[in-house]
Formats: structure tokens, sequence, C-alpha cells
């Protein structure tokens, strides 16, 4: 409370905590975490109350405060002072050459964009969001990309689920999760590979201590021994005199980085050699088995526990846990899917849940926890740059407009494409664009050759200050503040990561007098850009959300009577074949076992494998504070969490400076004056915060199949200061 209160003071935080994820308040703009149906007067975790607080602030960055400091001043700060400032009121306007922002009309502002989108040919300009937008402002947002002649529709998920996406749908047929959230007080088995529950998706944990409590078990597979699973405490059972603590992880595979394939080929083969299979199920349902049989055969047992940083005994034991559970969920987050093997390591999770028959019955299947509050209901409603031909042929029919078939840029492919001076006009529906990308000297100077940049924002941030030549900032609601139009509340609707899609009403007022939904900025410059006559009635979708979703149900599979399910207090569950019915969407019908040759994982001598995480201060690319206490870090985030025999082995101490080189197809990227902490980690793995490192991630270092940014896989290198040396190109 503590955080709220200074954000908001002591009457707003009660009264706006309290509607927190309630079926009448508003969705959380945290995390995608599905709300229980008994949900609590509460049910908000720690970084859920610091995400409101942020956005519920009193602060204010009013109009002539940005025009009396350069933007050259304010690029300098930090990402958590910047934050800091409070929240965004009028649209501002940055022109060619300036370095202050002055104030702008709203219809002017709308009206720059428009000739800028007129005046160059559609594939020039590309639209990006980000997983706060809600259902109805993202299907506007494609709608009007589409209508106006382009795919280039990049978001957040391109750089976090874009593999699970990939991987599940040649597997399963559904690039979504496959379980629901009473599915874990049914599991035998949970498995959290590659997440950290207790800083990213903290109400998870009250899942998985509930299934524990059921008699489930639970692996947590991480390089990082994470306190939220050894040592968890729900906050609010002090309000029941209950002060102790819970170890939720029978068993913690510290795997090296990079080594999870190799963990799961032997977990595998220990199943098979239990006679876990459920032939069955592989029998009537699946494809492809004696292929990854045989495959399996060709991965040793010594190169496994080489790869995997682990013992054959430890991965025995986990696999004789696998091979005795009736149901077992496979959880997962970007451990796992932010690395060059991404889509295949998820493939590799899913043979051993097929293995079982672990998918379509109750508390077993897949669980890709994803981060953002909407980021999946977004890809539903149409963002995405490789759209289906069936998607587009029901978009067309359903709303007038004839679609572009040729596929668009994915977020990697758009840097790419302004860095060649591609692109003229770039549209961010909320996000922080250039802290949540890689390769960040790179990316900003690719964004400084895009003609007009356009950023929907409720906060400061660092895309507001390294842009295009020109610049907007257009401040738009929050998702705790009412819409009032025409006199009348709206309301947006989400989809959690579970595919439950239900309502979210914000209930304070506005941070500011101009502020904007984002459904009505993106109805006006749809207006203005495609005219009045246009096809789509955008005049009459700008305040009225019950007509978006009339068009919805028209346009998207699953969204039929969206006005009156989406009326009922839990909302509607959508349509998921493989859950519901063991039906798999896949090219021949099956479920397919997909199995790969192990990932090459050697290191040379002087190298470490890095990987990016997140501290308990933050969400995303928000800071909320300078402390991460559940790993016992304060005051600093340029910080390396490194092994201390590698460590040693160096002749360095805790808190030695050092510049860390990446290191990829024989270029390299530096960063300095680095702080290093001794950490329980593997040895040649070392451990920093994003989105400070993200300046070390080569744009071209990314996974296969889903082009996502190996943000868990960076070859590096350490010096001490000024020793580095750079090929940065």
């Amino acid at each position: 409370m503590r955080h709220s209160i200074a954000k908001m003071g002591m009457v707003r935080s009660i009264r706006t905590l309290s509607m927190v994820n309630q079926k009448d308040g508003f969705d959380c703009p945290g995390c995608a975490w599905p709300d229980p149906d008994d949900a609590s007067g509460f049910e908000f975790c720690e970084n859920g109350a610091k995400a409101v607080a942020d956005e519920a602030t009193k602060s204010r960055v009013e109009a002539k405060y940005l025009e009396a400091i350069s933007v050259q001043e304010l690029a300098e700060k930090s990402d958590y002072w910047l934050n800091n400032r409070g929240r965004l009121v009028h649209p501002m306007y940055l022109p060619p050459g300036g370095d202050h922002y002055q104030r702008i009309e709203w219809d002017d502002a709308l009206e720059l964009i428009a000739e800028s989108l007129r005046t160059s040919p559609a594939h020039r300009a590309a639209f990006y969001t980000s997983g706060r937008t809600s259902n109805e402002a993202a299907f506007l947002f494609q709608l009007l990309a589409r209508a106006h002649g382009t795919n280039n529709l990049p978001d957040c998920s391109n750089m976090c689920h874009e593999s699970s996406g990939y991987g599940l749908n040649a597997s399963i047929g559904i690039g979504k999760g496959t379980v629901s959230l009473e599915d874990f007080n049914h599991a035998d088995l949970i498995l959290v590979i590659g997440q950290n529950p207790g800083s990213n998706h903290p109400r998870m944990l009250t899942a998985l201590r509930d299934a524990k409590r059921n008699g489930a078990k639970i692996i947590h597979v991480n390089p990082l021994a994470e306190t939220g699973l050894s040592r968890f405490k729900h906050p609010q059972d002090y309000m029941h005199l209950s002060f102790g603590s819970e170890n939720l992880a029978d068993l913690h595979l510290q795997v090296k980085i990079g080594g999870d394939a190799a963990l799961m080929h032997g977990l595998l083969k220990v199943c098979l050699e239990q006679g876990a299979a459920d032939q069955d199920f592989i029998k009537d349902h699946c494809a492809g088995f004696s292929q990854m049989c045989a495959n399996l055969s060709n991965s040793s047992w010594s190169q496994i526990e080489e790869d995997s940083g682990l013992n054959r005994a430890e991965i025995e034991e986990a696999g004789r846990m696998c091979a005795d559970s009736r149901a077992t969920i496979a959880c997962w987050a970007m451990g796992l899917t932010q690395h060059r093997n991404g889509v295949a390591v998820i493939q590799e999770v899913t043979n051993l849940l097929l293995l079982g028959g672990h998918i379509g019955r109750p508390g077993a299947g897949v669980c890709p926890v994803r981060g953002h509050s909407n980021v999946q209901g977004d890809r539903t409603m149409g963002i995405w740059e490789r759209p289906s031909e069936d998607f587009l042929s029901r978009l067309d029919a359903g709303t007038g407009i004839t679609s572009p078939r040729a596929h668009g840029l994915d977020v990697v492919e758009s840097i790419k494409a302004m860095n060649e001076g591609l692109i003229d006009t770039f549209v961010c529906m909320g996000g922080n664009f250039l802290s949540a990308t890689p390769d960040t000297k790179l990316t900003a100077s690719a964004l400084a050759k895009v003609g007009l940049t356009v950023q929907i924002s409720t906060k400061l941030n660092r895309s507001h200050l390294l842009t295009g030549k020109s610049a907007l900032i257009l401040p738009c609601l929050g998702r705790t503040e009412l819409d009032i139009a025409d006199g009348k509340a709206q309301f947006v609707s989400v989809e959690n990561s579970m595919s439950i899609v239900h309502t979210s009403r914000g209930n304070l007022q506005p941070a500011g007098k101009l502020l904007r939904s984002e459904s009505w900025i993106v109805s006006g410059l749809a207006r203005l850009l495609l005219g009045g006559d246009h096809c789509v009635d955008w005049l009459g979708l700008s305040n009225n959300n019950d007509s978006i979703r009339d068009l919805i149900a028209d346009s998207i599979a699953g969204f039929e009577d969206y006005n009156q399910r989406i009326r009922t207090p839990s909302g509607f569950l959508l349509p998921n074949p493989p859950r519901d019915d063991r039906v798999f969407d896949t090219d021949d019908g099956k479920a397919n076992f997909i199995s790969h040759p192990l990932p090459d994982v050697k290191l040379q001598k002087g190298h470490y494998v890095m990987m990016t995480i997140r501290s308990h201060d933050q969400y995303n690319t928000t800071i909320y504070g300078l402390h991460d206490r559940y790993r016992g870090i304060h005051g600093n985030r340029r910080v390396i969490l490194m092994n201390a025999l590698d460590m040693s082995e160096r002749g360095w101490k805790a808190r030695t400076r050092v510049d860390i080189t990446s290191h990829f197809e024989g270029s390299t990227r530096v960063a300095d004056n680095w702080q290093l902490v001794p950490y329980d980690i593997p040895r040649g793995n070392i451990a920093t915060y994003f989105p400070e490192a993200n300046s070390l991630i080569h744009l071209g270092s990314t996974a296969e199949l889903s082009n996502t940014p190996t943000s868990k896989w960076i070859i590096c290198s350490l010096d001490s200061p000024g020793n580095a040396s750079s090929e940065e190109e």
C-alpha cells in the first residue's frame, strides 16, 4: 500500500484498488492471469497495485512543462525518472528540427498523421500495438491499417510469445494455452519452466499454492532459484493472522541457460523407459511419434547432462514424476520463447505432454503465461502481420473492406525497414517501443529516419524522446478511468491468458479534460484518412463501443452475440478445439510430435551466455523503483548476476565494475559500467536487467521461424572498464 498511497493518496488508493479485477470494475493493467470465480474483494498482487497506482497517480506532465524543457535534457534522464513525472494530459507536437515539444489541438494532430499517411504508399507505414490495448481499440487499429492497405502490424507479441504461437500451432493447431484456472485444482504435476511468477505473474502463485494443497507436485525449471516458489506468502493472509510461508516447488532444476531442450529430451527418455506413453491417445490423435523416438535416440545422456547442466539422477527424478502423473500442466514464459530455438523447445515441451495424453483432459494442458493484460486479445482481434486467409476473408465480409493479402512487417523487420529509410509513418498504440526492442542504439537511429512517429500514451517514456524527424504524443485514457461518450459510460473488453473475454470498466475521473479513448483516436484518424463515405462508419464507432463489438461479432470467429455475452458477470470462454474436443486444426488433423536435434550451446573460452530478467520493482519497461528485494538487490539496476566461482576465477569481487561486450556473427555491442553481484546461477551464465541490457542484443539475433529477439541467449565477454573493443554496426 505504501507505493499506492504515495502515488494516489489514501482515499483514492482504497477506492481504486477495491475495483481491480472485480466484475463491475476494471481489469488490472498488469499481467493477463485470469481471475478466480470466487474472487476476493482485493483481487490484486503487489505489482498489480503498483501498475494501478502508476496509472492513477495524481502527478501530471503539463503542456507547459514539456514546452519549457528540451527533448535532449529529458533524454538524459532514466526510465524511472521519466515514468515518475506522471500522466500526460495534452497532445504535443515535436516539429522537424525542433528540440521542444509544443501543444497541438486534437484535430490538427490527427490531420498531421492523416496527411503523412496519404502522401506515401501504404506499405511505408507501420502500426505498433502494446498488450494493454483493449479488444475494441485493437480491432479498430488493425481495421484502420488494413483499410489503409497494409499488414504492417508489429506488436509486443513479436518479442515475447511469438515462439509459443508458432510452436503450438504446428503441434496442436492453436497458438494459445489449453487449460483453465480450474485445471490447476485437478493437476497431479505442474511444470513451471523459464518463468518467475513471483515477480512477473504474482497471482499465479495463489493458483500454484492451491494446487499444491490439493496434492499437486510442482517442478520449477530455471537457471535462477526464485524466492516466490520457495517462500510464498499470500499478502492477504496477514488479515487472517497467518504469518508463515509455503515452499511451492517440490523440485528445482537449475538448468543452464539454453539447456531446456536437452532437459526435455531427458524427461522424454525417462517417460518412455517408464512405459508412460498413452498409446491410445497417440494412436487416435497423434502423428510423428516414431520419428520423435528416433530423434531421441540421437541424444546421449552425456550430451543431455552437459547441455542441461543437470546430472542424470536429477533428470530421472523429474522424469519419474512426469511418468507417474495422470494430469500434467506445463507453464512457461520468455525463459523458453526468447532463444534461437524458442519454437523448437516449446514443441519439445508439447511432446512431453502429448506423450502422456495431457491435452484435452481435466487438470492437464499447455499454459503459455502471457505478460501484458490483453496481449492475447490483441492477437485475437487481428493484430498480426501474418494473418490467415480465413481471418482476412471473414474480416472483409464483416466490415466491407478489402484487406491486403501480402504479409506485413513484424517488430524486427519494421526496425530494419526504418533503418533502410523505408518507413515514413510509425504509429504506436501504447507501449515504449524503443525501450522494449533490441539493439537500442540501432533502433534509435532507425526511428530517427522515420518522417513522423506517433505515440498514443498515458505516461512519459523514452520513445517520446528518441523520435522520428517529427513526433506526436497523443494522451489517452487509462484502464482505470471513466470513458463518458455522448453522456453514456463506455466499457471495454479484454481476453486473459486462458481465453476468457470479460469487461473492464474504469471508475476514476480522467487525469485531464483532453484525454481521449484509444478507440476515439483511431476512429478520428480513420475518418480523416479514409473519408466520410468509407464503408465503415467510423463516426458511429468513435463514441459507441457497443457498435464496435457488433462489428467484431460480424468479423471475428467466436465472438457471435458479443454484446450480449460480454455482459454476463464472468464474460465468456472462446472456443479451443484441443481443449474442448481433442480436435487439432493442423494440416493432417493430428496433434504432431515435432522433435528437433539439440541446439549447439557450447561457448568458447572467455565467453558467457547472458539472459535479461525483470526485477520485482518493474513491469515490462515500466520501472516502479530501484529495488529487487526477492534477489536482495537495492538501489542499482546496472548489475550483473554472476556465479561466485566465475568471479573468483577472474579475480573479481562483489561490486567490481566491468564492461560487457556482446558477440553475434562477428559483430559486437558494448555497454559499460556494470556492477558484479555474486549469485546462485550456473557457471558460464550471467543475468542482467531488461531494458538496460537491450542495447547488447543484436537485431539479427532472433529465434528461428518466430523472429523473436533472443533476449535469453546473448553471448558476451566481460572486461575491466575501458578494455572492451567495439565493432558495432
